[in-house]
């Protein structure tokens, strides 16, 4: 497998929404509730500052996607957020670590200083270990700050890198 990521377009979508909505449904990582469909599918992933789509180049298959944008807006617009989601079936390949240094990358290119994560659950182990390994930074614990899909709630870890 030979990991390439690219830039979002509209033939995206169905890809894309497959691999967020298994996420969502999921419900032990992403804040949302609600699936996309084609139309919010596209609004959403067209309207981040950028939307990384990762492929096999051997096989053309999407593997994962990134969102990124503005963390907040002013005298804080510099730092950046974003979140990734890697094809269930494909996880433990390193597809994740492509996204964020993708990420990272273009993060910088758009003038972005600082690369923050708001909430990373703390049963996410994978992330928490592809975060240390990059060098992200863990500013602390927000007990039960993840209202889980089975009702229970977890602790999160915000992280930030410096780009």
């Amino acid at each position: 497998m030979n990991i390439k990521v690219r830039q979002y377009t509209k033939e995206d979508v169905t890809d894309a929404n497959g691999i967020w909505n298994k996420v969502v449904f999921d419900g032990v990582a992403f804040p949302q509730t609600e699936p996309l469909d084609e139309k919010s599918g596209d609004e959403f992933f067209s309207s981040q500052s950028f939307t990384g789509i990762a492929y096999d180049e051997e096989s053309g298959e999407t593997v994962g996607l990134y969102i990124l944008h503005p963390n907040n807006v002013g005298r804080c617009g510099h730092i950046c957020n974003a979140s990734y989601a890697v094809r269930s079936d494909l996880r433990g390949r390193h597809i994740g670590e492509a996204l964020v240094t993708h990420c990272m990358e273009q993060a910088k290119r758009l003038g972005f200083g600082i690369l923050q994560f708001n909430a990373v659950v703390s049963t996410n182990h994978a992330a928490l270990k592809l975060y240390e390994k990059l060098g992200f930074i863990r500013l602390g614990v927000i007990p039960g700050g993840f209202l889980m899909k089975d009702g229970h709630y977890e602790d999160i870890i915000p992280h930030y890198h410096i780009l």
